[in-house]
C-alpha cells in the first residue's frame, strides 16, 4: 500500500486509526514475506521456536497464568530483529496461544491437550 492509501486509512472509523499501527501493517507484511522467503513459510518459523510441538503448561488456575513467557519474548525479540512492528511478548503470546502452539488452558479445562 502507498501511503496515501495508508495515510486513508485514518478516516476509517471501522478499524483503530493510530497511524503508527496503521503504517506498522505495511512493515509488518514486508517483514512477513522476507521471513517466509527466508524460512520457506511463516507455519516452519513459528514451530521452530517450540521445536515442532505445542507448548502445554501447568495452569492449575488461569488467574496465576503470566502475560508473558520467556519462549515470547524470545519470539517478540526476534520478529522485532527482522522488522516487525507492535509485536511485543503479551501480544507474541496471545497469538501463540490462538495459534495453537502454546496450551494456557486450565488443567481441569475440557480443552485442555493431553500431554
Amino acid at each position: 500500500m502507498t501511503d496515501t492509501e495508508l495515510e486513508a486509512l485514518l478516516d476509517n472509523p471501522a478499524i483503530i486509526r493510530n497511524r503508527a499501527k496503521i503504517f506498522a501493517t505495511r512493515a509488518n507484511a514486508q517483514a512477513f514475506l522476507r521471513l517466509q522467503a527466508e524460512c520457506g513459510s511463516f507455519d516452519a518459523y513459528l514451530w521452530s521456536f517450540v521445536e515442532g510441538k505445542t507448548v502445554v503448561n501447568d495452569v492449575p488456575d488461569y488467574r496465576q497464568a503470566p502475560a508473558k513467557t520467556p519462549l515470547s519474548e524470545k519470539l517478540a525479540k526476534d520478529l522485532k530483529k527482522r522488522g516487525f512492528k507492535f509485536t511485543g511478548p503479551v501480544a507474541v503470546l496471545s497469538f501463540l496461544q490462538a495459534a495453537g502452539l502454546v496450551d494456557d488452558h486450565e488443567n481441569d479445562c475440557e480443552w485442555k491437550s493431553v500431554s
